[in-house]
């Protein structure tokens, strides 16, 4: 199997675990702080990852990978956490997925600044139709929001986007699980404080679907979908697989008729079908991802 193939196939499960991260989020904080939420969930993910470098006795990152590594954290530890969990406060998960659909065009416009890629105007073509499919049906679904949450998800999606690049780009080098388990590693020192001072007063009044919605963006949303993630967009390039998360509102939607009995329209399969053809698109008209220069294939996780 070629490479660039497996790393559209780890860019899927990535993207697949990541669709239940922002109704996550909302449940959890429907039930708690939105500060402890994002200090926690980088916390608890911060101690497996510690535990899995100490495990595998990982390779201490360069000073010039760590300073990467600070940037990196910014954009999915602090940045996108803080400021979707913030937003979801007052708007719905539905109304967030009209900036998940621009998600992908900031990550493939990060990735061509900072990861050399010069994708062709056919794939842009394709992810601006895709990036407007989405925010357009996700639109028409939900239009409930506020001019401050609407922003909020817009800084959520910038560092994000930054995140991913910047993080996929150091995979090229460290591979997918050494970036994200340095990442929270080094975010602990921070995190954990937070997180015990943050901690709710009254414990047991707290909802156990908030429990377990913080759970799941911990485990999940936090550590093991970026180990696929940053693999896939190591593997198959940062713009090309990053158009996969067009699919990632459509999975939310589906884990919500599946878990919430909601129903799935004949205008949901169809702009699905068209969202699958953008990224299938996409993947045809990418150009092949760029070797970060002196330095040997990333290690494979």
């Amino acid at each position: 199997m070629k490479v660039t193939t497996q790393g559209w196939i780890n860019g899927f499960v990535g993207v697949a675990m990541f669709s239940g991260s922002l109704p996550a989020t909302r449940l959890a904080v429907l039930g708690l702080d939105p500060f402890f939420v994002t200090a926690a969930r980088a916390s608890f993910a911060g101690l497996m990852a510690v535990a899995v470098v100490l495990l595998a006795r990982m390779q201490r990152p360069t000073r010039a990978e760590w300073r990467t590594l600070v940037w990196v954290a910014l954009g999915v530890v602090v940045g996108f956490p803080l400021s979707s969990a913030l937003a979801l406060r007052t708007i719905t998960s539905a109304h967030s997925l009209v900036f998940i659909g621009l998600l992908p065009m900031a990550t493939a416009i990060f990735g061509t600044w900072l990861g050399g890629e010069r994708p062709s105007r056919a794939f842009w073509l394709f992810a601006v139709l895709g990036a407007a499919s989405v925010a357009g049906f996700a639109l028409s679904q939900d239009g409930s929001g506020s001019l401050v949450a609407d922003l909020l998800m817009v800084v959520a999606i910038v560092s994000c986007g930054y995140g991913y690049a910047e993080g996929g780009r150091l995979a090229r080098r460290m591979g997918g699980l050494p970036v994200i388990c340095w990442v929270l590693v080094l975010s602990l020192p921070i995190s954990l404080p937070l997180s015990i001072v943050l901690v709710p007063s009254e414990v047991a009044l707290v909802p156990t679907f908030a429990w377990g919605g913080l759970a799941y963006v911990s485990v999940f949303s936090m550590l093991v979908g970026f180990v696929f993630w940053y693999r896939g967009l190591a593997q198959g390039g940062i713009a090309a697989v990053g158009q996969l998360q067009l699919l990632q509102p459509f999975m939310g939607l589906l884990l919500a008729a599946w878990l919430l009995h909601e129903s799935v329209t004949s205008t949901m399969l169809l702009v699905t079908a068209f969202v699958v053809a953008c990224v299938a698109g996409a993947k045809y008209t990418a150009a092949a991802p760029v070797s970060t220069p002196g330095t040997p294939e990333a290690p494979q996780p």
